[in-house]
C-alpha cells in the first residue's frame, strides 16, 4: 500500500441475555477467565507460553492471517502513520486562532514531547528488529523498511509543519500579547550587559566546552540533549577546530530578561521577554575558548534509543536490573539528528560521521529547536489566554447529606456505587479521600493497591505508608517498568519497602497496568470489601488533566474478584474465576469478541437492535477488528470515539459499512476505556486499564469491570453518543485513512466544545443534587 494520507481540515440484575452471554464468554475463554498457566495435557496449538514461576501465562499472540472470513488483505491502516495522524491532530489544535494563545504554545510543546517519545521507543524499536532480522511484515501489508519509510516522510512534513506554526502563527501571536522570545541580536546593548552578568554567575561555572582533536575523541552526545556545533579558528596557525558545548538541561531553557532600571516593574507584567539559553551560551563562547577565533556556532539534537529491555527471566534483582538498564538508557543508539537549518554542510557531515545516522534520520529546521521550551511560555499568568478556569467538585453521591457532617466515604459507597469521572470529578475527594479514610481508619484491615504512574509527592503513597506504619496490612503491586517514569517508580518502591508495605513487583513478562484497589474493613455484620476500579492510574497531578472513568463499590462479587485478582499478583493462584472483572493476558481479548458475537446475533434475531460504543486510547488488534468488521457486516452499528491510533478502515462497502470512527482532543486528555454492548435495550458495559493492542490484550495484567447500575449505563451511554454527535467539533476517520476535522458550522462559527459541555453538565448535575 501507499503512504497513508495525513489528516485533512474541515471543508465549509442478571438478565437472560447477561447469562447467554457469559456463556459464550466462557465458550470463548480457556478455563472461563482464567489467567493461570495452560495445563499439560493443552494441544501444542492451545497450550500457552508459561512464565518463570507459573503464576501467570501470556495469551498466545496468533499473527493475523491475510484473509480472515473473506475479509480483504489491506483491511488495516497503519500504526506507526496513525500515530502520527494522531500528533498532527494536536498540531492543528495549536494552529486553530480559536484555541486561547498560552495553550496553543502548550500543544506545541506536546506534540514536540509525543515526537520524542515516538522516536525514542516505536522507531527505535523498529530498526533494532530490522538490524536483529526479526522485523516482520505489518498487518497493513507493508515491509519493515517500508515503514520506516513512510515515518521518514511524513515525520519531516510534520516536523517542517510545527517549525511554522510556531515562526508563522504562535508567535507573531505572542508578540501581539507582549510574550516575546528573541534572539540575541534583537536585544539591546543595555540587555546584553545584563544577561553577561547571568552568563558569569549562573552559566560559566557549569559548561564544558569539549574539543575534537587527535587528543580529544568527538564526545558521547546524550539523548535529546541541545548542543552547541562550534567552529574554532586558531588565529596563529590558521587551523580550524570543531568543539561541542552541551546546554546545561537542569537550567531554565528560555531566560527571562528582566526589566532594567528604568522601566516600570509593572511594564514586566504584560511586556514578558524571554531569550533561548543557547543564545546567551553562543554570545559568549570567547569565554570558554580564549584565544581561538569562534567563526560560527549552530544547534543539533540527537534523538536515541531509550527504550528498556530487562531481561526478566534472568534477572536474580529485577529492581536492581532495572537500575542497571536505566543508566544505559541514554547510551543507545541514535535514531534522529535535528539539526538548526543554517548549519554548514560540513559541519553536518562531521556530525552525521560521528554519529552513524542516515541521511534520512537528519532533519534541518529553523531555530529554535525543541519546542519543549514552550512549556514555560504556557506557564505564564495571564489568564485571559488560558481556557476558562475550571475547579473539579465532589461527585454528588459522595457530598455528605449535611454541611456540617465529615465526608464518609464507606457510607456513601455502602449505600450505592458510585461512578466517578475525573477531572470533573475531583479526585482528591473521591479516590484519594478513600484512601486516606483507610489508612486512618481502626476498622480497616488491610489495604491492596496497584501503582503503575503516581506523583512526586503522591498523597496516595503517603496514605499506603500511614495505613502500614499503623499497622494495617499494605500491598502495593508497583510496575516498576511504566515507560519513562521507572526511576520515580524505582524511588517509590523503596521508600514503601522501608515503611513496612509489602511491595511486589506484579508477574514475570507481563507489565500490571490494572487500575485497583481494594479495602478490607471489619463491620459489626463481618467483613466488608470495598473497591475501586479505573481507568487512569492513581496520580493527583494527571487526574487534574485526564478524563478517567472509576468505579467504587462494595458488591460482594467484585470484592472476591480483586481478592483473587490480587493474590495472583502477590502469590500463586493458577485457577481464579472472576464474575465481574475480564482480566488480560486471557480474558479481555475473548471475552469483548464474545460479547461483539452476541451483539452480531441480536442483530441477526431483531435486524436494527445490534450497537456497539466503545471509547478507547488506541485500538491495534487484528483479531478485535476483525470482530469488528464482522459485526459490520451482520448490520450492528459501531461507533468507536479513539483518541490515538486507529487500524480499522471505517465506512468500507461491504466491510466496514456501518462503522464510524471520531476522535476528540482539547484541554483535557481523554483517557478513559468504555466497552458498551446495546443487546436492543439491555446493555452490557465495561470500563477499565485496557486498550485494544497487543501489548494491553497479551503482555500486560489489565482488568475491566462490568456495570451494574442503570443509572451509570445510561451516562455512559450517553457520554458515547455525544462523542460522536456532529454538534461537537471532532475529528473523523474515513477508509481511505484520513480524518478530517470538524469543527466550524455552516456559517463558520465554532462548533461547541464537548469538554466545555461536560463541565458544565457535571456542575449542573451537581446544583440539581444540592437542591434534593
Amino acid at each position: 500500500m501507499t503512504a497513508e494520507p495525513r489528516v485533512t481540515p474541515d471543508r465549509p440484575g442478571t438478565s437472560a441475555r447477561d447469562t447467554a452471554a457469559d456463556a459464550s464468554a466462557e465458550a470463548a475463554i480457556v478455563s472461563e477467565v482464567s489467567i493461570a498457566s495452560a495445563s499439560a495435557s493443552e494441544t501444542r496449538h492451545q497450550a500457552q507460553p508459561r512464565s518463570a514461576n507459573g503464576r501467570f501465562s501470556r495469551a498466545a499472540q496468533q499473527p493475523p492471517s491475510e484473509v480472515d472470513h473473506g475479509l480483504p488483505a489491506d483491511r488495516f491502516l497503519d500504526r506507526e502513520i496513525s500515530w502520527l495522524q494522531f500528533n498532527e491532530r494536536v498540531l492543528q489544535l495549536a494552529a486553530d486562532e480559536h484555541v486561547p494563545l498560552l495553550e496553543r504554545a502548550r500543544f506545541l510543546a506536546i506534540f514536540a514531547q509525543n515526537l520524542d517519545e515516538f522516536f525514542m521507543v516505536r522507531v527505535a524499536g523498529l530498526k533494532r528488529r530490522i538490524a536483529t532480522g526479526i522485523a516482520v511484515r505489518s498487518a497493513s501489508g507493508l515491509e519493515p523498511r517500508e515503514v520506516l519509510e513512510q515515518i521518514s516522510h511524513v515525520a519531516h512534513e510534520l516536523m517542517t509543519m510545527h517549525a511554522r506554526v510556531y515562526a508563522e502563527q504562535v508567535r507573531p501571536a505572542l508578540e501581539d500579547q507582549g510574550v516575546t522570545i528573541v534572539r540575541w541580536d534583537e536585544l539591546s546593548d543595555d540587555e546584553h550587559a545584563r544577561l553577561a552578568s547571568v552568563f558569569t554567575d549562573r552559566l560559566f561555572p557549569v559548561l564544558t566546552p569539549l574539543a575534537v582533536d587527535p587528543a580529544h575523541p568527538f564526545p558521547y552526545i546524550s539523548g535529546l540533549s541541545l548542543n552547541l556545533a562550534v567552529i574554532l579558528v586558531n588565529p596563529k596557525t590558521g587551523k580550524e577546530h570543531f568543539a561541542r558545548v552541551k546546554v546545561p538541561p537542569m537550567l531554565p531553557r528560555l531566560v527571562r530578561v528582566e526589566p532594567g532600571p528604568d522601566e516600570s516593574p509593572l511594564a514586566d507584567m504584560y511586556d514578558t521577554r524571554f531569550v533561548p539559553l543557547e543564545d546567551v551560551i553562543a554570545a559568549h563562547l570567547d569565554h570558554l575558548f580564549p584565544g581561538m577565533d569562534v567563526v560560527e556556532q549552530f544547534t543539533f539534537r540527537v534523538t536515541r534509543n531509550e527504550d528498556l529491555e530487562v531481561e526478566e527471566d534472568d534477572a536474580e534483582n529485577l529492581l536492581t536490573a532495572l537500575e542497571r538498564e536505566l543508566t544505559r538508557r541514554r547510551f543507545g543508539p541514535p535514531v534522529r539528528l535535528e539539526v538548526e537549518e543554517e548549519m554548514d554542510d560540513h559541519v553536518l557531515d562531521l556530525i552525521v560521521r560521528e554519529l552513524g545516522v542516515a541521511g534520512s534520520e537528519v532533519y534541518r529546521l529553523p531555530a529554535p529547536l525543541d519546542l519543549r521550551a514552550l512549556n514555560v511560555i504556557a506557564d505564564l499568568e495571564r489568564s485571559e489566554l488560558h481556557y476558562e478556569p475550571f475547579v473539579a467538585r465532589t461527585n454528588p453521591d459522595l457530598a455528605p447529606t449535611e454541611s456540617a457532617k465529615a465526608r464518609d466515604i464507606f457510607a456513601s459507597i455502602r449505600k450505592q456505587d458510585v461512578l466517578l469521572q475525573h477531572p470533573y470529578d475531583s479526585f482528591s475527594t473521591s479516590v484519594q479521600a478513600f484512601l486516606e479514610q483507610a489508612a486512618s481508619d481502626p476498622h480497616v484491615l488491610a489495604i491492596k493497591q496497584t501503582l503503575y504512574r503516581t506523583s512526586g509527592d503522591s498523597p496516595i503513597i503517603d496514605a499506603l505508608i500511614d495505613a502500614a506504619e499503623a499497622g494495617k496490612q499494605v500491598l502495593a503491586v508497583v510496575e516498576i517498568k511504566a515507560r519513562f517514569d521507572e526511576e520515580n517508580n524505582i524511588s517509590w518502591a523503596r521508600k514503601l519497602e522501608h515503611s513496612g508495605v509489602h511491595v511486589v513487583y506484579g508477574i514475570v513478562g507481563l507489565k500490571t497496568h490494572a487500575k485497583l484497589c481494594l479495602v478490607i474493613r471489619q463491620e459489626a455484620e463481618g467483613l466488608r470489601r470495598y473497591c475501586h476500579v479505573g481507568t487512569g492510574n492513581y496520580n493527583p497531578k494527571t487526574a487534574r488533566l485526564y478524563e478517567d472513568l472509576g468505579l467504587l463499590t462494595d458488591d460482594q462479587q467484585v470484592g472476591e474478584d480483586l481478592g483473587r485478582l490480587f493474590n495472583q499478583l502477590s502469590g500463586i493462584a493458577p485457577r481464579s474465576r472472576f464474575k465481574r472483572l475480564l482480566v488480560a493476558p486471557r480474558s479481555v481479548r475473548a471475552g469483548l469478541i464474545a460479547h461483539i458475537q452476541q451483539e452480531i446475533e441480536q442483530e441477526r434475531a431483531t435486524p436494527g437492535s445490534g450497537l456497539i460504543l466503545w471509547k478507547v486510547n488506541s485500538i491495534v488488534d487484528e483479531q478485535t477488528i476483525d470482530a469488528l468488521y464482522r459485526a459490520s457486516r451482520a448490520g450492528v452499528r459501531v461507533v468507536l470515539w479513539v483518541r490515538g491510533i486507529c487500524s480499522l478502515r471505517p465506512g468500507v462497502p461491504g466491510l466496514s459499512e456501518t462503522i464510524e470512527v471520531h476522535s476528540v482532543l482539547g484541554r483535557f486528555l481523554e483517557h478513559s476505556r468504555v466497552f458498551y454492548f446495546g443487546g436492543g435495550g439491555d446493555p452490557v458495559v465495561y470500563i477499565g486499564s485496557a486498550d485494544m493492542m497487543h501489548r494491553n490484550l497479551d503482555r500486560r495484567v489489565e482488568a475491566l469491570i462490568r456495570l451494574t447500575d442503570e443509572r451509570h449505563l445510561e451516562d455512559l451511554r450517553s457520554l458515547l453518543e455525544r462523542g460522536a454527535s456532529e454538534r461537537y467539533a471532532r475529528w473523523v476517520l474515513s477508509g481511505d485513512g484520513r480524518w478530517t476535522r470538524h469543527h466550524l458550522g455552516p456559517d463558520g462559527t465554532p462548533l461547541d466544545d464537548l469538554q466545555t459541555a461536560m463541565v458544565e453538565m457535571h456542575a449542573k448535575r451537581r446544583r440539581k443534587a444540592r437542591r434534593r
